[in-house]
């Protein structure tokens, strides 16, 4: 499923225009974004929940070459589901 066909069945759900749904997703997708690059860790009770973690400097290996490269530090966004979403989907 892609933006427009999640907007479209978020629309169908609950009754209102496209135009609201999609209004919706992305103030959605902001705050979680805001509350994410802050730190926070964002919780949806029956859903999942979001959080930022540190992954380390490594080293690995360019694949075409087979040249040893190092791989910087970041930040990567985590999403581990909740138990209801999972019960859904076994």
């Amino acid at each position: 499923m892609n933006k427009a066909e999640l907007i479209s069945a978020i629309a169908a759900k609950a009754e209102i225009t496209k135009v609201d749904a999609k209004k919706a997703l992305d103030a959605f997708i902001d705050v979680a974004a805001d509350s994410l690059k802050n730190g926070d860790r964002l919780t949806l009770v029956g859903f999942g929940s979001f959080s930022v973690t540190n992954r380390i400097a490594r080293n690995g290996r360019n694949p075409r070459t087979g040249l040893k490269i190092k791989i910087a530090a970041k930040k990567v966004v985590r999403f581990k589901a909740g138990a209801e979403i999972n019960k859904l989907i076994n």
